[in-house]
């Protein structure tokens, strides 16, 4: 561990060109990363929070002076509680309390960007007047001026709606249930290893633009989950997991979730599946639950659909898309039972924060209607590439110190009309997946390949005997065209997402995939060891 003046002394200075903004990070730039006992007070700490929209309007009236076209600050505070176990212990306690602002300028269409943990009234100057000189710095080699789509002006205040505030809930009560439940999984013989997980974050931010707009933030979100893995006769080696998935609510999601109560199931299915064969390598018609299939939409949908991605800026970095521009509204991506829809308004959806980074109001879209591609993910920056008037609201960052993007929106399957015995009934040699596991898609989201977290045979419509080591792959456009059935609203299920990664300097983004358990026909599975 570093100490406190080194941390203080580590400034950077990133100047980019081309329409991607230059940045500076000062002050505390690396405290997302120091652990919350070691957080002294100090004289750069965090100015009270009544104090913030004073702090906005002072750095916005730099901005103006500075001649730039617009300016905007995001004030935030973030605390974070990680409690993890391992077979029979607590593995680790991490608790973290970040705080700073970054400022963000766009001059004759260049963007600049500046970022300090320095909350004093100088400081807040001195960075806005840097995040000037930078974009005035970037603006002598701009090939193309950024022009922002319109946005009404916006003032309110948004909080996420909970029950029970993880934060009252004591270490002593986390631990002991994440112990309860190792000690659960250990009970069933077979399991030699156990993880468990409880996660909670709460972020305090404040907004305020050139334009007029200031929004007030307070969104909390929590998740959990803990994994059994067995051992054979053979030496091998299965792994089963079980996810209370990551929402904007509070400690009622974990209670409902009944860690305690899943843990007997998961471990016995740990052991069954280590007993389990692996399937002969051949087309099989596949039911994919909603678990498996956000990861799924995720990779194959979520990431091909995001603008800047599409238009070719993550070239060098994350890759492009095959989805690009010229296919709206006219290509067919899936079957007609696939539609596709981006909300970032549903309230305990990750994405959902009211409004974005951009001070965009959050929005709800067709991506894909009825098997044809209708709409991306979009900011104020990338919106009129494609002739919208008004950006989809999906430009997020991942802390103070970053520059906010485009990031996928929550994107999700409509659902359709089917149960899950309806959808089993279909299929005469087949297999069921539940849940995530490895994955590989290419950089133009184009060739896929999924595994999964446990598996079934499907015969003669009827769930059989417990499989193992599945993986299937294919073309995008051709999986998802081969859908044939959805399930209804009663199996719709969301899936939260926490660590997306994209961008220069990597950022992990933050959304929900909901789906329903779906059939796709006649996909190659394929031997993973071969």
């Amino acid at each position: 561990m570093s100490s406190s003046s080194d941390w203080n002394r580590r400034d950077f200075l990133y100047a980019a060109v081309g329409g991607a903004a230059g940045m500076y990070l000062g002050g505390c730039s690396r405290s997302l990363s120091r652990p919350y006992s070691d957080l002294r007070p100090t004289a750069m700490g965090p100015a009270p929070k009544n104090r913030w929209p004073e702090l906005a309007q002072i750095a916005m009236d730099r901005v103006r002076r500075g001649g730039c076209d617009y300016g905007d600050i995001r004030l935030i505070e973030t605390r974070t509680q990680n409690v993890s176990a391992r077979d029979r212990r607590i593995a680790n306690v991490d608790e973290r309390l970040d705080s700073g602002y970054g400022i963000r300028v766009l001059y004759r269409g260049a963007w600049g960007f500046a970022a300090s943990a320095d909350f004093t009234n100088d400081e807040v100057r001195r960075t806005a007047d840097l995040a000037v000189e930078i974009a005035r710095a970037s603006h002598t080699l701009m090939k193309e001026p950024v022009r922002l789509a319109d946005e009404p002006v916006h003032n309110d205040s948004v909080k996420t709606a909970f029950q029970i505030d993880p934060f009252t809930i004591s270490l002593n009560e986390k631990c002991n249930l994440l112990t309860e439940v190792s000690e659960a999984l250990h009970r069933q013989n077979g399991i030699i290893r156990s993880n468990g997980n409880l996660w909670c974050q709460r972020d305090v931010k404040h907004f305020a633009s050139t334009e007029g707009s200031a929004i007030d933030f307070n969104l909390l979100a929590v998740g959990a989950g803990f994994g059994a893995t067995a051992k054979g006769d053979d030496g091998d080696f299965q792994s089963r997991s079980y996810d209370v998935t990551n929402k904007r609510i509070g400690w009622e999601h974990i209670v409902a979730g009944n860690l305690l109560a899943n843990a007997p199931r998961v471990a016995e299915q740990a052991v069954e599946k280590v007993k389990a064969r692996q399937p002969e390598p051949k087309k099989y018609d596949l039911v994919l639950d909603s678990g498996h299939l956000a990861l799924t939409i995720h990779e194959s949908c979520g990431h091909p659909t995001e603008l800047d991605r599409a238009l070719g800026y993550e070239a060098n970095y994350a890759g492009t898309s095959f989805l690009t521009p010229e296919k709206l509204n006219n290509f067919r991506y899936a079957s007609k039972h696939v539609t596709i829809v981006a909300d970032n308004t549903r309230p305990t959806a990750l994405a959902s924060t009211g409004y974005d980074d951009d001070g965009v109001a959050g929005q709800r879209w067709p991506i894909i209607e009825e098997g044809i591609l209708r709409g991306y993910s979009t900011n104020r920056e990338v919106a009129r590439a494609i002739g919208e008037k008004r950006s989809r609201g999906s430009c997020r960052a991942d802390s103070w110190a970053a520059i906010p993007i485009v990031r996928i929106s929550n994107v999700g399957l409509e659902p359709g009309s089917e149960t899950l015995d309806s959808l089993f009934n279909g299929v005469d040699d087949g297999i069921y997946i539940e849940g995530r596991g490895s994955f590989s898609i290419d950089q133009r989201r184009y060739n896929l390949q999924f595994g999964g977290d446990v598996f079934w045979e499907i015969k003669n419509g009827k769930r059989g005997a417990m499989l193992k080591n599945v993986i299937y792959n294919g073309i995008t456009p051709e999986f998802w065209g081969s859908c044939d059935g959805v399930g209804n609203k009663e199996t719709w299920r969301e899936h939260g997402f926490t660590n997306c990664g994209k961008g220069q300097p990597g950022q992990s983004g933050w959304m929900t995939h909901a789906a329903s358990p779906a059939r796709f026909r006649q996909i190659n599975v394929i031997n993973p060891k071969a």
